[in-house]
């Protein structure tokens, strides 16, 4: 079985932002595996030690992506493709476009991503590359099975579970209480630095004429500081009138 993992690398959720002229200051930072990507990694793995195979996590970044790599290698992947993007724009479409770019002539069963990055929180990467190499993909999921040619998938739905069965090739994204991430042993991390790194330009890839960004950030501010909440006192009619009275005046939403 053929396993590809999409892995962005992101801020520690334990850092603070930090601002500078509209944009995110990087200076310090630590920087992690998103942690949702950390819960498709350990799926990978597992379904290669049942099944066999291969499992090889791409991932699109500066060449500081290259430390997560090496994280994920040293948790059981097999491989790892990083394609630099030090100098390009980049929003989901044109993550997509790039990764299809990646992926389309490698040999998959099944691509495994985060449902969301803790940056940028879009969830929408793996949907867009399912739809480019026309696959089936199933979002939020919280526990995989394959057997033969089929995926039998549980996901979240409104406080319920919803079962799918769906033909391989799938693309899923993972949800917490999928499993539990390993941490990478000693073993693991002298075994990973044999490992392979496939490096990739931008020039590397055929890509449609239409793969630039769709989207541009012009600048990032924190939210307002929220005011102090109010309570309605009295006789529900009365709050209910006070409360449209606040709506229409003070907060000028109706």
């Amino acid at each position: 079985m053929n396993i590809l993992v999409l892995m962005k690398q992101t801020f520690d959720t334990e850092e603070k932002i930090v601002l500078q002229n509209g944009t995110i200051s990087e200076d310090g930072v630590n920087f992690i595996i998103n942690p949702y990507d950390e819960y498709a990694i350990e799926e990978a793995i597992k379904l290669r030690d049942v099944h066999d195979g291969e499992v090889t996590v791409i991932t699109i970044g500066p060449e500081r992506a290259e430390n997560a790599l090496r994280t994920a290698l040293a948790m059981g992947a097999d491989k790892a493709v990083i394609v630099d993007n030090d100098d390009m724009d980049l929003d989901e479409y044109r993550t997509a476009k790039i990764l299809s770019a990646v992926i389309k002539d490698r040999e998959f069963d099944i691509i495994l991503g985060g449902n969301v990055a803790v940056d940028y929180g879009s969830g929408q990467v793996g949907p867009r590359l399912a739809e480019e190499l026309d696959i089936a993909q199933v979002t939020t999921i919280t526990k995989l099975d394959i057997e033969g040619n089929k995926a039998i998938i549980e996901r979240d739905v409104e406080g319920d579970k919803e079962v799918i069965e769906v033909s391989l090739p799938v693309l899923v994204t993972a949800q917490q209480g999928l499993n539990e991430p390993r941490y990478p042993s000693l073993p693991g991390i002298m075994k990973a630095k044999k490992k392979p790194i496939e490096r990739l330009e931008i020039d590397d890839l055929t890509l449609e004429d239409d793969a630039d960004a769709k989207t541009t950030v012009t600048e990032t501010f924190f939210p307002k500081k929220k005011e102090a909440g109010r309570i309605l006192n009295g006789d529900i009619k009365d709050q209910v009138s006070e409360l449209a009275a606040l709506l229409r005046s003070e907060a000028k939403v109706i």
